[in-house]
C-alpha cells in the first residue's frame, strides 16, 4: 500500500496580470512543507506536477526545504480549470479584475455557480473539455499512481484537480464537489493510501507545516 500526498500550489498572484505565479509569500509555504515532508522522513517513489508555472514554482520550494532535486512527470492531466472561461460562460459581460473585496466575493459567487453549471454540462467554457472529459484526465493521473507506484507519491497540482480527485473517490455530487474546491487551501495536503485497484481518502486540506506560523500564513487564492 502507498501514500499519496496531493498538494495545492502556494499562494499565486490572484487579482494581477498574471495569476500564474507564485507570491513570494506562496513560495515560502511551500518551502515549509518541503522542511517538514524532511522532517518526517518522508521520501517520494514518484513526483507529478501539472504543466502550469505555479505547479512547477511550489515543487522547486518544496524540494528546497526537502533539500532533493526536483524531478517530477509533467501530466497535462493535472491542470486547472480556466477560471475566466467558466466564469465568461455565465457572465459574458466583461469584469473588473477582482481586486476590492466586493469585486472578489462577485468572482467567486460567479465561479461557484459557472462550475456547477460546466460540471452538469450545461456550459462548455471556450477552449475547455466538458468536465466529463476533465475529470477523466484526473482519473487517469490517479491511474498511473495506482499502477506505476507502490510507496509514497507526490502531486502537486491546483484545487479543481484535488476536489476532482476527492470527488471521484468519494462520488460526491457537483455542488459538493465544488464546496470542496472553495475551501482549499494554499500548500495544503489532502493524503490517499491507495493499491493497485483503488484510492482511499485519509486526510483532506491540512496544513500540518504551518502550524504556529500565524494567520497571514494562511491563504486561498
Amino acid at each position: 500500500m502507498g501514500t499519496l500526498y496531493l498538494v495545492r500550489h502556494g499562494q499565486a498572484s490572484f487579482g494581477s496580470d498574471d495569476y500564474d505565479r507564485l507570491s513570494e509569500l506562496g513560495a515560502r509555504q511551500c518551502e515549509r512543507l518541503g522542511e517538514h515532508l524532511r522532517a518526517k522522513g518522508i521520501a517520494f517513489d514518484g513526483v507529478l506536477t501539472g504543466t502550469l508555472r505555479r505547479h512547477v514554482q511550489s515543487l522547486e520550494a518544496i524540494a528546497r526545504g526537502q533539500r532533493i532535486e526536483p524531478h517530477a512527470l509533467a501530466m497535462p492531466e493535472l491542470d486547472e480549470y480556466d477560471a475566466d472561461a467558466i466564469v465568461h460562460a455565465i457572465h459574458p459581460q466583461p469584469l473588473p479584475a477582482p481586486r476590492t473585496a466586493e469585486q472578489v466575493r462577485q468572482h467567486f459567487r460567479l465561479l461557484r455557480e459557472g462550475l456547477i453549471a460546466w460540471m452538469e454540462g450545461r456550459t462548455r467554457p471556450a477552449g475547455m473539455p466538458s468536465y466529463a472529459q476533465f475529470a477523466g484526465g484526473v482519473a487517469r493521473a490517479l491511474e498511473h499512481v495506482r499502477t506505476r507506484h507502490d510507496g509514497d507519491v507526490l502531486v502537486v497540482t491546483s484545487g479543481g484537480p484535488i476536489a476532482t480527485a476527492v470527488a471521484h473517490v468519494l462520488g460526491t455530487a457537483p455542488a459538493a464537489t465544488v464546496e470542496l474546491n472553495m475551501r482549499m487551501r494554499n500548500s495544503a495536503l489532502t493524503e490517499f493510501t491507495f493499491t493497485p485497484k483503488r484510492h482511499a481518502l485519509v486526510t483532506f486540506n491540512t496544513l500540518p507545516h504551518l502550524e504556529g506560523a500565524g494567520p497571514g500564513w494562511v491563504t486561498h487564492t
